[in-house]
């Protein structure tokens, strides 16, 4: 168990595996969190006016109930069923009406704030950061990764990014009184799990 108590579970887009690792968890004696890393359109899903819009910032959900559950299914359900262009995609109005028992962070670099951080302005990180206040209020984190390598053969460029956003951060959560969390970005656990990872 290598010393947790709890570990949750937040694939892309889908919780095709919350059963196995649900089961799992609970027979090593450690708390499962159902979650997932959802895509956030810029536009409505309803939205047929021909523009292409392959938008989907990512934003983390976590159940911390049975009805935050049920409206991760529901949202995950919308997503794939009417929002899904090149992946499975909801809006901020879908996600304002099923957004009770749910906790919710800015996720990685792909998430809006972020995107608005590095590409756009403070003012822009603001305003999408209220947008999610008003969705979830103390049940929205901002959250930051430190994914420093020596790795010569590492890919480099994220680390000055992530830092840069860890600023802008500080600067929000001081601002808005919005709590940090720290996270890494994990696809599998042991280092042995590599290459199957890569395989899947």
């Amino acid at each position: 168990t290598l010393g947790m108590d709890a570990i949750a579970i937040t694939d892309h887009g889908n919780m095709f595996g919350v059963k196995e690792f649900h089961n799992s968890a609970t027979r090593k004696g450690i708390k499962p969190i159902v979650g997932c890393e959802i895509y956030v359109a810029k536009r409505s899903i309803e939205d047929v006016s021909g523009k292409e819009d392959r938008s989907g910032d990512h934003l983390i959900l976590l159940a911390k109930n049975l009805k935050g559950y049920k409206n991760l299914i529901k949202l995950l359900s919308i997503a794939w069923i009417k929002g899904f262009y090149y992946k499975p995609r909801i809006d901020k109005d879908i996600l304002a009406k099923y957004s009770e028992g749910l906790i919710a962070s800015s996720a990685c670099l792909a998430g809006e704030i972020q995107d608005q951080i590095l590409n756009g302005t403070m003012a822009g990180a603001e305003s999408v950061l209220k947008s999610y206040l008003d969705m979830f209020g103390e049940d929205f984190y901002l959250e930051i990764q430190r994914h420093e390598t020596y790795d010569p053969e590492a890919d480099r460029s994220a680390f000055p990014l992530q830092q840069k956003v860890i600023e802008a951060f500080r600067l929000l959560s001081a601002k808005y009184g919005v709590k940090i969390i720290a996270s890494n970005d994990v696809h599998f656990i042991n280092a042995e799990d590599a290459e199957a990872h890569d395989r899947l």
